[in-house]
């Protein structure tokens, strides 16, 4: 059993020149994930169930666990002296942690503190996504908003954690393939669980919110009605899930195969998830297990964003069915 520190640690033995920076800083992820799921865990007896009675900058009821986790992860990355800044879907802004030590971080970090919050009620999957980009700004120096708006191909890391029947912690660098690691909360700590993890090349199951099925283009129609119906027109070819938290949905396809859609529509013409701390760091995992990701025009990670708070429609998942997607739909 190889816990999370220990495998940081061993990855970073391979590159003798490496700083321990990013290392250091995947840790800290792991330690703010650890605060997070005892919030979780204990949300309905903590009395951190409903909302903060705020609006976030994507017009969306901020949740009392909304808060608290943004604020865990802010607080957790500003005091392990390895992250520079940070962009939360929570904040309008960029936070810069402008003080002598994280003035000379070489990252800074994008976030969804808490995906999926209108499950956190029922008690059902929720997560957290995070990207890590490699500054542009001078060492030194506070960080600027040039380096959180880079294309999705500069991230030098990304994961997410998943909140449910068990909590997993899933990263993967430029450098390494993806990896996953479960949370044995007697111990209080992650141990690797998922190594070297690629999604199967097919799958079984799509994942649409089918409230919005005449918002969406006819191509995109075509493709859900073929997933639907086989050649007989009687059994469908895949099972539709949705979890209504794009970790849990993810998290499956990564281990199972299918397909994530979540296109432009009448009323959201520029898609609804956000680019930068949702798509892109879901894209560069998804490349890395052997799927694919885009658009629905071209490769999500190729995007050059605009904003921090970019939306962008995002289909992603296993390479045959994006490959089918792609060619017989969208182009």
């Amino acid at each position: 059993m190889i816990t999370l520190d220990e495998f940081t640690i061993q990855q970073l033995r391979n590159y003798p020149q490496a700083t321990g920076e990013l290392s250091g800083l995947l840790r800290g992820i792991g330690l703010a994930a650890k605060m997070v799921s005892k919030q979780v865990n204990m949300a309905a007896i903590a009395d951190i169930i409903g909302e903060q009675g705020e609006t976030n900058v994507q017009g969306e009821a901020v949740q009392k666990l909304d808060a608290l986790a943004n604020q865990t992860f802010i607080k957790v990355l500003r005091n392990s002296i390895y992250c520079a800044g940070v962009v939360s879907e929570e904040n309008d802004d960029i936070i810069v942690f402008d003080d002598a030590k994280n003035n000379h971080s070489k990252y800074v970090v994008l976030m969804d503190p808490l995906d999926g919050s209108g499950n956190i009620d029922a008690s059902m999957p929720i997560g957290t996504i995070f990207s890590v980009y490699r500054r542009v700004s001078p060492l030194g120096s506070p960080c600027t908003m040039e380096d959180f708006l880079q294309k999705g191909d500069n991230q030098f890391a990304a994961g997410y954690v998943l909140y449910g029947s068990s909590t997993i912690f899933v990263y993967g660098t430029k450098r390494h393939s993806v990896n996953g690691f479960t949370l044995d909360n007697s111990l209080g700590e992650f141990y690797l669980s998922h190594p070297k993890m690629t999604i199967p090349a097919a799958g079984k199951t799509f994942s649409f919110d089918y409230k919005y099925y005449h918002c969406v283009d006819e191509p995109v129609r075509k493709f859900l009605d073929a997933c639907n119906y086989s050649d007989n027109g009687k059994d469908g070819r895949f099972s539709c899930r949705n979890a209504g938290c794009m970790v849990a949905d993810m998290h499956r396809i990564f281990l199972h195969g299918g397909i994530f859609l979540y296109p432009a529509r009448k009323d959201k013409p520029y898609g609804k998830l956000r680019l930068m701390y949702e798509c892109n760091p879901m894209a560069f995992l998804t490349e890395l297990c052997g799927g694919n990701a885009t658009d629905g025009m071209q490769r999500i990670m190729d995007i050059a964003p605009d904003h921090i708070h970019e939306r962008s429609p995002v289909f992603i998942g296993s390479k045959k069915i994006m490959e089918e997607l792609t060619l017989q739909h969208l182009i």
